[in-house]
C-alpha cells in the first residue's frame, strides 16, 4: 500500500492522466490542419463548392480541438516543477532549449496565422488565405517535430555529457535533435495522427450518410478518409516494425515486454494472447505461434531473443500494462487496414456509399485512432520504466522533495476539473460533428435548411448556378 500510494506513484499517476487528456487533441490537430489544407487546396484547384463545404465544416471543428490541445499542454508544464524538479534540473540544458524551439517555431507559426485561417478567408484574398492555412498545417507538423524530439531523446539519449553539477550538457546538438530512435518515433507519430483523423472523419461521413446517403459533403469525407485508411494504415504497419527493430536494439527490455517474453530463447514464438506472471516469469494460458517471434524481431526463424529474466529485476518495465497495450495498438492498426481494405473492394466494384454496415463499422471505429494513440504512449512510456531518461536518469530520482498527500490533492483537484472542462468541450466538439455539412453549403448561398433526403447538393448546376429541382437562384 505504501508504493502505490507513495508520492512518485502518485506523481506519475497524476501526469500520466494529464498526458493522456492532452495528446488526443495533438495527435486530432497535427492530422485535421493538413486535411483542411488539402480541402482548401482542392477547391482552389477545381472550383468545386464540396470541398469548401467541407473545410468549412472541419474548420471551426480544428479551432476548438486545438485550443483544448494548448491549454491541457500548459497544465504539463507546470508539472516540471512541482513534482520532477529534479528531472528539470538534469535535463534543463538539454531538453530545456528544444522545448522553447518548440514555442518559438512552430507554436509561434500556428498561432501567428491560425486568426487568418479561421477568419480571414474574405479578407485577405485566396491565395493569401491558403498560405495561412499550409502554415498552420506545416507549425503542427513542426511541433511534432520538436517534441517527438524531447521524448525520442528521453528513451535514446546521445550527444550529451555530464557537468560537475550532475546536469546533462548538450555536447552535439544534431546528435540529440537527430538521436537514434527520433525518425521512426516521428513517422509512426505522424501517420498515427493522419489515421486518427481519417477514422473520426470516416466516422462522422458515416454517421451523416447513414441518415442521408445522398449528401455530397459526407461522400466526399468518407471517400477521402476511406482513402487514407486504406494507403496509410500499411504503412504505418510497415513503420511499426521498423520502429520496433529499432527499440529492440536500444531498449531489449521493452521489446520482451511487449512481446511476454521472459527467457532468453532461440526461436522464440510470437505470444498472440496471455495473462504474463511477472512473479513466476512466464505467459500463462499463451496462444503461440511458433518462431514467427524471432521471425519478426531478426528476420531469423531461430535467431535467438533476450527474455526479462537476463536483465536485472529492477531494470525491468511493468510487464502487463505493456504487454496488452501493445496488443490493443496492434489490434487496431489490424483493424484499420481491414476497413480500408473493405473500401477498396466496394470503391472497385462501385459501391463505396451502398453499404450500411460499412457505416456502421466506420462509426464504431471512429475513436480508434485515439485509443490506438494512447495505447502505443502507454508502451512508449511505461516500457522506458523504471528510467526517465532510459538507462541513465531513474525515475524515482526524478522526482521533487513532495510529500505524497499533496500530489494525491492536485491528482484530486486535476480529475474534476478536466472531467468538467473537457468533458464540455469534447460534448461540444461531439455536436459541431453532429450538424449537416449540406447545411453550410446553402447558408452561404442565403438558402434554407434543407431537410433530410430532399435537394442534395449535386443537384446544383453549376453552369446555370441554379437550383435543379426548384429553379431557385444560387
Amino acid at each position: 500500500m505504501f508504493e502505490l500510494f507513495s508520492a512518485e506513484t502518485l506523481a506519475r499517476a497524476q501526469f500520466a492522466f494529464t498526458i493522456a487528456f492532452h495528446i488526443v487533441f495533438p495527435a486530432f490537430s497535427i492530422g485535421l490542419a493538413s486535411y483542411l489544407a488539402v480541402l482548401e487546396g482542392l477547391w482552389l484547384k477545381t472550383g468545386n463548392d464540396v470541398y469548401l463545404t467541407c473545410f468549412k465544416y472541419w474548420r471551426k471543428i480544428f479551432a476548438v480541438a486545438f485550443g483544448m490541445g494548448v491549454v491541457s499542454g500548459l497544465v504539463m508544464s507546470y508539472q516540471f516543477g512541482t513534482n520532477w524538479s529534479v528531472f528539470s534540473d538534469k535535463t534543463g540544458p538539454v531538453l530545456g532549449p528544444l522545448m522553447g524551439y518548440e514555442v518559438l517555431s512552430a507554436f509561434f507559426l500556428e498561432a501567428g496565422f491560425l486568426g487568418i485561417m479561421l477568419f480571414g478567408m474574405n479578407t485577405v484574398g485566396k491565395k493569401l488565405h491558403y498560405f495561412a492555412t499550409l502554415m498552420v498545417a506545416f507549425g503542427t507538423l513542426f511541433s511534432a517535430f520538436w517534441i517527438l524530439s524531447v521524448n525520442s531523446w528521453m528513451q535514446t539519449p546521445t550527444g550529451y555529457g555530464i557537468n560537475e553539477a550532475g546536469q546533462f550538457i548538450v555536447e552535439s546538438w544534431w546528435s540529440v535533435i537527430f538521436n537514434p530512435s527520433f525518425p521512426y518515433r516521428l513517422l509512426h507519430m505522424v501517420l498515427a495522427a493522419y489515421l486518427t483523423t481519417a477514422f473520426v472523419v470516416g466516422g462522422v461521413a458515416s454517421y451523416h450518410l447513414l441518415k442521408d446517403r445522398s449528401s455530397e459533403p459526407a461522400r466526399l469525407m468518407f471517400s477521402m478518409a476511406m482513402w487514407m485508411a486504406a494507403l496509410v494504415s500499411p504503412i504505418q504497419i510497415f513503420a511499426g516494425d521498423l520502429h520496433g527493430l529499432n527499440t529492440l536494439e536500444h531498449q531489449p527490455q521493452k521489446i520482451a515486454a511487449m512481446e511476454g517474453h521472459f527467457e532468453t530463447v532461440k526461436g522464440a514464438p510470437l505470444i498472440l494472447f496471455g495473462l504474463p506472471d511477472e512473479e513466476n516469469g512466464e505467459v500463462d494460458y499463451a496462444v503461440k505461434i511458433p518462431k514467427l517471434g524471432s521471425l519478426i524481431l531478426k528476420h531469423d526463424a531461430d535467431a535467438e531473443v533476450r527474455g526479462l529474466n537476463s536483465f536485472p529485476q529492477d531494470q525491468r518495465p511493468p510487464v502487463v500494462i505493456v504487454f496488452w497495450a501493445f496488443r490493443i495498438m496492434l489490434a487496431i492498426g489490424f483493424l484499420m487496414l481491414g476497413l480500408g481494405l473493405w473500401s477498396l473492394l466496394a470503391r472497385s466494384r462501385k459501391r463505396l456509399y451502398d453499404s450500411n454496415m460499412m457505416f456502421k463499422i466506420s462509426m464504431l471505429m471512429g475513436p480508434s485512432g485515439f485509443v490506438a494513440v494512447l495505447a502505443g504512449w502507454i508502451v512508449t512510456e511505461v516500457g522506458r520504466q523504471p528510467y526517465t531518461v532510459y538507462g541513465l536518469l531513474r525515475t524515482s530520482d526524478s522526482l521533487s522533495p513532495v510529500a505524497a498527500p499533496a500530489v494525491a490533492t492536485s491528482l484530486a483537484i486535476f480529475a474534476v476539473v478536466y472531467f468538467i472542462v473537457f468533458g464540455a468541450g469534447v460534448l461540444y466538439l461531439l455536436r459541431l460533428m453532429g450538424k449537416n455539412p449540406d447545411d453550410i453549403f446553402r447558408m452561404d448561398r442565403g438558402l434554407p435548411i434543407r431537410a433530410a433526403g430532399t435537394t442534395p447538393i449535386a443537384a446544383f448546376d453549376k453552369s446555370t448556378r441554379n437550383d435543379v429541382t426548384t429553379g431557385e437562384a444560387k
